[in-house]
């Protein structure tokens, strides 16, 4: 994802309204790790900026997507999660708290694959599940 000021120019090229609530929802996705929900991101924004609405969070995650400024995620986590990692990755989820990572595998595009029967690949999504760091250590 590039960065608060590069989007600001991406938004305005394609048209679309600059807000302050825009560019500090662009703040808190720039770099963010955590694969957060809308709901959360609101969260998070509601607490720096009273009043912004779940709609412009959604819209502002749904124009960054379409830009390909980040991906939508579902992960069977129970809501669609963001990611502004737009690299080559795939991820890993924690089967008791829901924590999402990136990770990274070689060769994933080179795997032989059968039972396809005439489907078109147009891009290959590992997903680990398992139990986290945290969670692990809870359970034992």
């Amino acid at each position: 994802m590039r960065s608060p000021a590069e989007l600001t120019e991406a938004f305005r090229a394609h048209g679309l309204k600059i807000t302050p609530q825009r560019q500090l929802l662009f703040r808190l996705m720039h770099g963010n790790e955590c694969h957060p929900t809308a709901e959360a991101l609101f969260q998070t924004a509601s607490e720096q900026m009273p009043g912004i609405s779940l709609r412009t969070v959604y819209q502002t995650l749904n124009d960054l997507a379409t830009m390909g400024e980040l991906r939508s995620l579902d992960l069977g986590t129970g809501a669609v999660r963001f990611d502004p990692n737009t690299d080559d990755h795939h991820h890993v989820v924690c089967d008791h708290c829901n924590e999402i990572r990136d990770v990274y595998v070689s060769g994933s595009d080179a795997l032989s694959i059968s039972g396809l029967d005439g489907f078109a690949v147009s891009n290959t999504s590992i997903l680990f599940n398992g139990l986290c760091p945290r969670c692990t250590a809870v359970s034992e």
